[in-house]
This record gives C-alpha cells, sequence and structure tokens, in this order.
C-alpha cells in the first residue's frame, strides 16, 4: 500500500500508467460479469438454437453411350434462378409491414398475409429480372418450401438457356436474393433404345454404402427399368454430404462442402447407335400404330447391335416426374408402350420354326433334300385336315421351303418323331431365357421331352412342326437361333453390355469388360445340313417364289424366312403373328436382323419390307464407314 506514494514522488508518469492498468483491468471485470452474469442466459440460448444441418448433394449420373461412345443417355447441366430466402427476408417483413391493416389479426388472417407477402415479394423480384420464360414457382410450393427447407435456396425460374443466363447476369446484380445456379438433369439425346435404356424414378435416399442420415436431400434418381436399373449403383456415383450452419430461425448462416459427390460410372452397350435407329424408323412404316419388335444381332459373337419395340416411349418424359395424362397412356392396356416386345412378350412363331423342323428331319436321316414329295395342298391327319398356304404340287426341300409348304414339313416331322424335333429344340434353348434383360424377359414355351408321354398326339408333333401349339418364344430367342443356324451351329449368350468404365480410367480405377462370344451350347449337327437350311433362306429372298423376295436388296445378298402365326381363342383365330427372321451377307454373316410384327398380314407382306429398310441402312453405313476421312484423304 505504500508502492503508490513511493511512486508518486519518485515518478508520476509511472504513477498515471498503474492507474490506468488498475482502471483497465476494472473495465475488464465488469464486462466479463455482464457477458457471463447478465447476457449469459441470452447467449446460451442464442448457441442452442443454432445448430448444424447436413445435406445430400447428388453426384452427376454416368453416361450411357453405344459402342461407339454416341450418347444415348447422359447428364446436362442446367441452369435455374434460386431464391435465398434468408436473403429476402428484410423484403419481406418490410413488405409485410407496408400491407399490414391497423386492427388485430387472427393468427390465420397473419398466417395467410406472411404466405401472400412472401410470394409476392419473390414474384416481383423476379419479374424485375425481365427474362423471357415465366417464373415456375408456386404459392404452394413456396410455403411448403419455407416449411420444410429454409436454410435451401428455392428455384423460381427453370432450364434457362445460356442466351436467359446472359441476361441474368446483365440484370441480376441489381435484384436481392436472386442467383443462377448450375444443375444436372437427366437427357435422352436421341429417345433412341428407350425400353433398352429404361427410365428413372424420383428417389433420394441413399445408396447402400452411403450414410443414410441426412437432414436435407437435393433431388435424385434411381433407375426404374432397362440399363438405367440394372447398373444403378455404378450409374449413380457416390454422393456428397454439404455442412450448413442455421440460426434459431432456420436461416442459413453458413455452410460448406464436407465431402465431394463422385461421378457415376459410364457405361458402354454393344448397340450402334445408328442401327438401332434404322431399326426404330424402319418398324414404325410397317403400319400405323404398329405393334411389334426387331433385332439386330452380330452372328459372331452373339452382340445386340439394336432392339426395337413398338409402340415405345420417351424416358425423358420421366424427369424431373411424369404427369398424369402421360403416365396413364403408357399404362394403355392394348398398346403397353412400357413392354419390350423382343423379350417381354412370347409369341407363337408359326413357320419360322420350320428352320428347327428341317434341321431335325434332316439330322434324323430321313429327309433328302433333293427327294420330291407331291403335296395334295392339305394335310390329312385321321379326321383332321390340316390347310396349307402353298399350292399343291411337287417339292423337294428348296421349294418346300420358300413356299412355306405345312404339308411337306407336317410328313418330315411324323417320320422323325416328336422326340428328335424337341431334341433339336432343346439344342437351341428354347423355353429358357437368355439372361439378357433380368426382370424384362420371359422364357417363353417349349414341350419338355420327359413329358411327350403324357397324353402327346400327333397332331401335337404336326401342330409343333409348322410353328404352332405348344411353343411360344420371343424375338430375342430367334435371333439366336438364326445366329446359331448361320455361324456354324454356335448358341451364343447374347450381350448387350460391352464394358463399364469409370470416370477417372486408371490403374486404380480399370475398366470392367464383359467378354463377347460367350458359348451357351453347340448344335453339334452336321455342316452340311446347315448349309441346306441357309441356301433354302437364301432362295426364300432372291428366288421371285420366295416368300421373303420383298427383303432383297441390290449388292447384298440376304437369307431369310417368313412365318405367319395365328393367334386363337376359344377355337377361333383372332389374330396374327408375323415373322421374318433373316441374315446377311450370305458368303460372310455378320448381321442377323430379326422382326416380328402383331396384327400382320403376312410375314413376307409385312416384315419382309421392314428387314430391306433396316439392310439398306446397314448397306449405306458400311459404305460411309469405309469411306476416308477428309484428313487420310488430305494426307
Amino acid at each position: 500500500m505504500m508502492l503508490f506514494p513511493q511512486i508518486g514522488r519518485q515518478d508520476p508518469a509511472l504513477r498515471f500508467i498503474a492507474l490506468a492498468l488498475v482502471a483497465g483491468l476494472a473495465v475488464l471485470l465488469v464486462g466479463l460479469w455482464h457477458v457471463q452474469v447478465v447476457s449469459g442466459k441470452r447467449h446460451l440460448e442464442a448457441q442452442q438454437n443454432q445448430s448444424m444441418r447436413t445435406l445430400r448433394v447428388p453426384a452427376v449420373r454416368g453416361q450411357i453411350t453405344d459402342r461407339h461412345h454416341q450418347p444415348l443417355a447422359f447428364d446436362r447441366p442446367v441452369y435455374h434462378v434460386n431464391a435465398y430466402l434468408d436473403e429476402l427476408r428484410p423484403h419481406f417483413q418490410q413488405e409485410y409491414r407496408r400491407r399490414r391493416t391497423p386492427g388485430k389479426l387472427t393468427r390465420a388472417q397473419v398466417s395467410a398475409l406472411e404466405k401472400q407477402v412472401r410470394f409476392n415479394t419473390v414474384s416481383n423480384f423476379v419479374n424485375q429480372l425481365r427474362l423471357p420464360v415465366p417464373m415456375t414457382l408456386t404459392e404452394p410450393q413456396l410455403h411448403w418450401h419455407y416449411t420444410n427447407k429454409l436454410a435451401l435456396p428455392l428455384p423460381v425460374v427453370r432450364d434457362l438457356t445460356p442466351a436467359q443466363v446472359a441476361v441474368f447476369m446483365e440484370r441480376g446484380g441489381a435484384v436481392p436474393g436472386l442467383d443462377v445456379a448450375v444443375a444436372s438433369s437427366r437427357t435422352y439425346p436421341h429417345a433412341a433404345a428407350a425400353h433398352l435404356i429404361g427410365y428413372l424414378k424420383r428417389d433420394d435416399s441413399s445408396s447402400e454404402d452411403e450414410d443414410s442420415f441426412y437432414h436435407y436431400r437435393m433431388p435424385d434418381f434411381v433407375g426404374r427399368t432397362g440399363i438405367e436399373s440394372l447398373f444403378d449403383q455404378k450409374l449413380r456415383g457416390r454422393a456428397g454430404t454439404r455442412t450448413m450452419l442455421v440460426n434459431n430461425l432456420g436461416y442459413r448462416q453458413s455452410e460448406h462442402m464436407s465431402t465431394p459427390a463422385g461421378a457415376g460410372h459410364n457405361v458402354v452397350l454393344t448397340l450402334d447407335l445408328a442401327i438401332q435407329r434404322a431399326a426404330e424408323q424402319a418398324l414404325a412404316t410397317a403400319r400405323p400404330d404398329v405393334e411389334g419388335a426387331v433385332v439386330v444381332m452380330d452372328p459372331t459373337n452373339g452382340d445386340i447391335l439394336a432392339i426395337a419395340s413398338a409402340p415405345t416411349f420417351n424416358p425423358g418424359d420421366f424427369v424431373p416426374r411424369i404427369d398424369s395424362d402421360a403416365w396413364d397412356r403408357l399404362r394403355d392396356p392394348q398398346l403397353r408402350p412400357l413392354i419390350l416386345r423382343a423379350t417381354q412378350e412370347r409369341y407363337p412363331p408359326g413357320s419360322i420354326f420350320k428352320i428347327i423342323t428341317g434341321l431335325a428331319a434332316l439330322e434324323a436321316g430321313g429327309l433328302n433334300p433333293a427327294e420330291i414329295f407331291s403335296s395334295p395342298g392339305h394335310f390329312q391327319l385321321g379326321r383332321r385336315t390340316i390347310k396349307d398356304t402353298a399350292p399343291a404340287g411337287n417339292y423337294n426341300f428348296r421349294r418346300a421351303f420358300i413356299h412355306s409348304s405345312n404339308t411337306y414339313f407336317i410328313h418330315h416331322a411324323l417320320q422323325a418323331g416328336p422326340d428328335r424335333l424337341t431334341e433339336m429344340g432343346e439344342r437351341f434353348f428354347l423355353g429358357k431365357s437368355t439372361g439378357l434383360l433380368p426382370g424384362q424377359e420371359v422364357a417363353g414355351q417349349f414341350p419338355d421331352r420327359a413329358k411327350l408321354r403324357e397324353g402327346w398326339a400327333p397332331g401335337d408333333t404336326a401342330n409343333l412342326s409348322i410353328g404352332q401349339g405348344p411353343v411360344t418364344v420371343t424375338p430375342l430367342q430367334m435371333a439366336v437361333m438364326t445366329s446359331a443356324v448361320v455361324n456354324g451351329g454356335k448358341v451364343w449368350w447374347p450381350r448387350l453390355v460391352d464394358r463399364i468404365e469409370s470416370p477417372e480410367a486408371d490403374a486404380v480405377n480399370p475398366v470392367e469388360q464383359f467378354p463377347a462370344a460367350r458359348l451357351r451350347g453347340d448344335l453339334n449337327v452336321n455342316p452340311k445340313n446347315l448349309d441346306t437350311i441357309r441356301d433354302a433362306m437364301l432362295a426364300d429372298v432372291e428366288d421371285p417364289e420366295g416368300t421373303g423376295r420383298r427383303a432383297a436388296v441390290p449388292g447384298m445378298k440376304i437369307g431369310g424366312k417368313t412365318g405367319t402365326a395365328e393367334v386363337q381363342r376359344g377355337g377361333r383365330n383372332v389374330d396374327k403373328i408375323t415373322w421374318f427372321v433373316s441374315f446377311a451377307p450370305y458368303e460372310n454373316p455378320k448381321y442377323v436382323v430379326v422382326v416380328m410384327i402383331e396384327s400382320g398380314s403376312s410375314g413376307g407382306g409385312t416384315c419382309a419390307p421392314v428387314a430391306q429398310k433396316i439392310y439398306r441402312a446397314i448397306q449405306q453405313l458400311e459404305r460411309s464407314r469405309s469411306l476416308p476421312s477428309v484428313t487420310q484423304v488430305n494426307r
């Protein structure tokens, strides 16, 4: 206590400094007491009311391309005008005070006024941008967002063009609370192979290996059918996480990306987009509102080059969500546009089954291709008379094949016996699915040899030999069958996916390759018998009397077989299923084309012209791809 008098006597300046230090310490102590005691409760409440929120950010979905990397489905950037409600809060309050009338309002009146004020404020600011696109936001949408996702930006104008983005950048600086944000949207540029590619469904849930808890989730989609569904986990990528700090009112205070999203993998198909589009366009010319399917396969390895189904749909209609009217059209019980008729529907094969019947009879040894058989124009089986579309006359194998004589093939099928016939069908794996599209494929129907003794009659053998009765197939199965006949007897597993590529393909993320030419079985038949079938198929297109002559293309040797199957209900013929199975070129088959059309006139009249258009497109495509490029010419 004697220190200050001594300091004062010795040094007045030092005494002043000491007093200042004591005064400053006293101020700090008073401030600390105010923060901890007086304001402590308020700061504690504010801290408790502030909290962290997590937001799931979906990844960019991987591409689906054809074998030449032509895109069939990809995510494109889209630009939206977003409203940030936390920045607009002062404007909401100002507009509320301006519009509030004197007097006491009920709680319902206050709530209604607040909703109207918020919507009008956002609308006025959007109108100030003078964009040539309308605001897509409605008052109920704004209220739902304000109630449930206040911390997130609210899209008010969607899908701006680059020119419209430029307009916003010019005018947006003068309008508070609005900004342009980029997002991704699934796009199907050609709407081709819709049934194979599949469509998406809105689903914001987490994948199996993701964190399942998020406060908010940005819009995401999951594959519902086709490749989009089969490889959804690969295509979907890895979602990211954004962390936000929100205040006690729910407004965003700050945010940062804690886990970046990882882009999805790319799926490369065996399809050839040019052939796929040619197949779809050719099928559409068959008749108005056609119902049918086309399959184009490489017989050397089982690769699917095209699969078309009609009627079809546009997968883009499901993004961001399909409207009820469009969904009702897709659920039409008669047209069934969502059904992939190449694999999801089974049909009686009709006369195209005579390929198997002829091969079975040839293998049995009872059919001499050169031997003449005299047909009366029908086949008498007990009391039953089976009509023949081929005229009465003399037939060897070639002539019977191109005229599609029922009498000839029933006769030789009965000679060979049902065991030979069904055993040959089993070598083609009829009645079993190909495994190409799990969940979108039926197996068809084929008699089991073990059940042939259970009430099997000669009439059943006769029906089976001409593709009627206890046999149904899919167009894809007939493409596999035709490929095995023309490639020397190899039955391939059909292949649709060539590989899956990581967005960062390297040693850590290698390409996942799906092997081609996977052998399912071998026909193990005499090569001369296969040659006999192939020669007859060539004659069916090139001979003036052939039922498939309307498929002929100058400069390309095409082999084929037509078929027309009767659909019966209650013992009456109610419809026809028409077919044309074919291959080209004859010398070195590289393409198998199968056309099936419901309610057609005949295989030769309805399906063969469709195949001709496809082969013409393939011929032109091969010529264009064989031409040297401009760069090569200059060199």
